[in-house]
C-alpha cells in the first residue's frame, strides 16, 4: 500500500487510481473503527456520570457529561460522513467535487477523506452563507 509521502508526490494523471483509492478505503475503515470505539467509550462515560451519587461534585460533573455529549454528537455525525466516503470510492466518485467534478486533491482529502467538495467550491459556498447572513 502507499504511504501518504508516496500520494503526495504521485503525478497528476495518477489521480485516484487504484492504489490511491486503495489507501483512502484503509484510512477510511481505520477512522471508522476508532469512531466506533471512542462513542462507545463516550456512552460508557455518561453511563458513569448517570451513577454518580456525590451532590458536592455535580458542578463539574455536569460540565464533563455536557463536553462528553457535544463530542458524542460531533462522533454520531461523523460516521455517516465516512460511510459514504467509502461508498464513493466504491461508485467511482471519491475524489471529485460533488458540484463542480472536478479533483479535491490529494492534500485535502489527507487532511479531510470525508470532503465532497474541492476547496473552491467549498469557499464559495462559505462565502455566500456569510453574504446571506450578513443581508
Amino acid at each position: 500500500m502507499l504511504t501518504e509521502e508516496q500520494l503526495l508526490a504521485a503525478p497528476e494523471e495518477e489521480y485516484m487510481n487504484d492504489e490511491q483509492l486503495e489507501f483512502f478505503r484503509e484510512l477510511l475503515k481505520e477512522q471508522a473503527e476508532e469512531v466506533r470505539t471512542s462513542l462507545k467509550e463516550a456512552r460508557e462515560t455518561l453511563t458513569k456520570f448517570e451513577n454518580e451519587p456525590d451532590e458536592l461534585d455535580k458542578a463539574s460533573i455536569e460540565e464533563e457529561r455536557r463536553m462528553n455529549l457535544r463530542f458524542l454528537d460531533r462522533q454520531t455525525k461523523l460516521l455517516p460522513k465516512i460511510e459514504d466516503a467509502i461508498k464513493r470510492i466504491d461508485s467511482g466518485d471519491f475524489g471529485y467535487c460533488e458540484v463542480t467534478g472536478e479533483p479535491i486533491g490529494v492534500r485535502r482529502l489527507l487532511l479531510r477523506p470525508t470532503a465532497t467538495l474541492c476547496a473552491e467550491e467549498k469557499q464559495r459556498q462559505e462565502r455566500q452563507e456569510r453574504n446571506f447572513r450578513d443581508a
